[in-house]
């Protein structure tokens, strides 16, 4: 064994250093073809088997709803058809788009000019339809906007939380990307817009990044690309700790087929499943929007193929889950194909 290891070692020495660094490259290539090919196959079986009829609905989805409901674009009839679209669903929460944050943290009230007239009108037309304030924008290190780790910000953040629930929002559902894993600046957030919530005793909601699918790829991706596409489970569970609800945006993750997507989002319901407390509402995401490039492949992430995913991990992990939903991105680009999906594989109440 010895006289063998030193045969192959006195070889690789008398190779140029090109072609030692091809052999390594191949090797390198080989080791990534082999980690894909795994995970394409155990995303595949997470995709295998059938959903339990009792995973449906409980009664606390939710759907993003773009700008033009706040900002004087839509009417009265407008509203009586959203009553006649979510009629019958399991759809509690609608996360109308209320901001953007200023760089500074605040909202100015020139955004929103209609917020009043909408919250009044979906109390009016949905009882028992919850309308929370939809607040995001990009922030730093990724981008040169918001500043989490500015005190004054954070503050002005809070303020924003105070004001949209005094125009009659039964919430505040925080949108801020990219956040990286491990930030102690965004705990801080959710902790100061909590207190406001509490107060008021209303919902804090979050949308939360995908969880690793493989340990430790948030580092990863930081390393090679600056972006902080993924959470570590383990803050994914700090995050959910300080919320009323957390809704994964479980889509824009460029796999190429539905059945590998549709893995994918199995995976990332049990990842999450694993970690939520019991007390706080878990929501997927489910793609109802068109896109075709690199991070999203619109004939591959389809709301058929998250809700099949979704149900299929829920039987698994955690079947009799009350505090559990999905949520729908987002109203302006969903077609009626994607609202009849909803309805028939997950959400039209018994």
């Amino acid at each position: 064994m010895r006289a063998f290891f030193g045969a192959v070692g006195a070889r690789w020495r008398r190779w140029s250093r090109w072609r030692r660094a091809g052999v390594i490259a191949g090797l390198v290539f080989a080791l990534l073809l082999t980690t894909v090919a795994g995970l394409a196959v155990a995303l595949r079986l997470e995709y295998a088997g059938d959903p339990p009829a009792d995973a449906r609905t409980r009664g606390r989805d939710a759907v993003w709803l773009g700008h033009a409901w706040v900002d004087g674009r839509k009417t009265d009839a407008d509203i009586a058809a959203l009553a006649t679209l979510l009629s019958g669903t399991g759809i509690k929460d609608l996360f109308v788009h209320t901001g953007p944050f200023a760089r500074d943290g605040s909202v100015p009230d020139d955004l929103h000019p209609q917020a009043r007239w909408f919250t009044d009108a979906v109390h009016r037309s949905l009882p028992g339809i919850r309308v929370q304030s939809w607040l995001g924008q990009l922030v730093e290190p990724e981008f040169d906007d918001l500043d989490m780790a500015d005190p004054a910000t954070r503050a002005n953040i809070t303020a924003a939380a105070r004001k949209v629930l005094d125009l009659g929002f039964d919430g505040v559902h925080l949108d801020l990307e990219p956040v990286r894993s491990g930030s102690s600046d965004f705990l801080s957030i959710l902790g100061q817009v909590r207190a406001v919530t509490k107060s008021r005793n209303v919902p804090l909601s979050v949308s939360a990044p995908q969880i690793d699918p493989l340990p430790g790829l948030h580092s990863v991706g930081i390393a090679l690309r600056d972006h902080g596409k993924w959470w570590s489970q383990a803050y994914f569970a700090e995050v959910a700790r300080r919320v009323d609800q957390v809704a994964v945006m479980s889509y824009d993750t460029a796999m190429p087929t539905q059945s590998l997507y549709g893995g994918y989002v199995a995976q990332q319901t049990s990842l999450a499943l694993a970690v939520t407390p019991a007390e706080v509402d878990l929501l997927m995401g489910a793609p109802a929007f068109w896109a075709d490039d690199i991070a999203h492949h619109g004939a591959a992430e389809t709301v058929p193929a998250a809700i099949r995913g979704i149900r299929l991990a829920l039987g698994r992990d955690d079947r009799h889950r009350q505090t559990f939903g999905v949520a729908l991105y987002v109203d302006f680009a969903a077609t009626p194909q994607d609202w009849a999906a909803y309805r028939r594989d997950w959400g039209q109440l018994p």
